[in-house]
């Protein structure tokens, strides 16, 4: 069950990134760190944002964007720039692409596959938790 998370977690993810988060994720992401949301008929995991504020909550964002998205920068045919923010366990991911200081709002779809990113919505709160 996924957690809130307070401002300080995503301030941190966003300096260590480099860049900014969409708002629209970052509000979505502190009423419910991670979760679930279905697309094209396909329930994806969330990544959380890493909130070290306790040992529960360390352990439930052990798999947060960031450390997802290093995992797959070794693949080949991950676009780089590019940031996980969520998978449907069989290796697609859903990600954010990187606009020089701010990811963009847009949700992509990575075929790990393919290699190949398609537009999935234009902004992450067009999607829908379950």
């Amino acid at each position: 069950m996924p957690f809130d998370l307070t401002e300080p977690f995503i301030l941190d993810t966003e300096r260590q990134l480099g860049a900014s988060l969409p708002v629209s994720y970052k509000t979505a992401m502190s009423r419910s760190n991670g979760g679930e949301i279905e697309a094209l008929g396909v329930v994806w995991q969330l990544h959380p944002i890493a909130d070290t504020s306790d040992r529960k909550r360390l352990a439930r964002t052990a798999n947060h964007i960031i450390c997802e998205t290093a995992s797959l920068q070794s693949w080949s045919r991950f676009p780089p720039g590019a940031l996980s923010i969520g998978a449907n366990g069989s290796g697609d991911c859903l990600v954010f692409l990187r606009s020089v200081n701010s990811f963009g709002p847009a949700v992509h779809l990575w075929s790990h596959e393919t290699g190949q990113t398609e537009l999935l919505a234009q902004d992450f709160g067009e999607l829908h938790r379950t």
